[in-house]
Parts: C-alpha cells; sequence; structure tokens
C-alpha cells in the first residue's frame, strides 16, 4: 500500500498538473522546520494528517489542512466520522495505513478505500507544499492536483484558522 515517490510522480503525470519534487533532508523534514529552513511560506504548506476514530467500528481518514491551521477533531472530524471519540493516528498506524512516515505523508496516490478529506481553505492557494511520501522530498503543486483521486472530498471547516 505504501506510495512511493515513483507511483506518486506516475499518479501526477497522469493528472497532465505541473508539480515539482523538493529535496529535503530527512531532519528538516516536519513542516515547521521545513519552511524555515528552506524559504517555504507556511501559508502554501499543507499537512496530511492520519485520523482514526477511538470508539465503535475503527474508520481511518487522511486529512489535509494547512500548516497554519488546526484539525477540527472535536467538531468537524469527529462528527463527519460518526465517532463517539478520534484521535491521531500513531507513528505504527500511519505506517501501516499509508506506507509512509510521520513528516513525508502525502495525500497523493494512496489506497481507494482510505477517505481523503482537504480543508477548504486548501483549494484557495495557489500552490501547496506537501508531503513526498517520504522524509526526502515535499512536492509543491497545483491543490487542484488532489481532485483527481477516487476517495477525495474538500471540507468546509475540517481546520480551525487562527
Amino acid at each position: 500500500m505504501s506510495a512511493t515517490l515513483p507511483a506518486i510522480q506516475a499518479f501526477l503525470d497522469k493528472g497532465g498538473l505541473p508539480y515539482e519534487v523538493l529535496p529535503c533532508d530527512p531532519e528538516l523534514a516536519d513542516t515547521a522546520i521545513f519552511c524555515e529552513h528552506y524559504g517555504v511560506a507556511l501559508e502554501n504548506s499543507a499537512n496530511a494528517i492520519l485520523v482514526r476514530s477511538k470508539t465503535g467500528d475503527r474508520k481511518f481518514v487522511v486529512c489535509v489542512l494547512l500548516a497554519t491551521a488546526r484539525l477540527n477533531t472535536n467538531h468537524t472530524v469527529r462528527k463527519k466520522m460518526g465517532a463517539r471519540k478520534v484521535s491521531f493516528a500513531s507513528a505504527d498506524e500511519t505506517r501501516a495505513m499509508t506506507g509512509m512516515e510521520i513528516g513525508g505523508v502525502t495525500p497523493l496516490a494512496l489506497s481507494e478505500d482510505l477517505p481523503i478529506w482537504i480543508d477548504d481553505r486548501v483549494m484557495q492557494c495557489e500552490y501547496v507544499v506537501l508531503g513526498g511520501g517520504n522524509r526526502n522530498c515535499k512536492i509543491k503543486l497545483d491543490p487542484q492536483a488532489l481532485l483527481q483521486q477516487a476517495n477525495v472530498e474538500v471540507v468546509s471547516g475540517l481546520a480551525q484558522h487562527g
């Protein structure tokens, strides 16, 4: 289920929208550190976070939000998942569900049975910088590329902007 960089690039090439692979030092892959070191605006950086239900049937969803926002887990995500409680997936769960390490998770080329919810503010950006599927690179692209997947939905209020 791992989304390797070649698989991600093949997915993007098929979609036809331009993108750029930005190499990075794995020690600098966490978003805030990456942005500061490489001079990328936080307002154009997006995080892909795997969230899981803590009660009832085990459900997972990938949430994509701008680095300047906080995921609205206790309201929007919890209600939309139909769960009484939700939390961020652990590093092990993230690796098992996406094949990626935290700091490199991308919402691109994931399994079609894993829902992807994108905060509506991400779609308002001219471009976003996302994880590249590993901690060695990021991907800069038009957010419209995110919509070229089977199980994706733009969600208003997914994140709190502040």
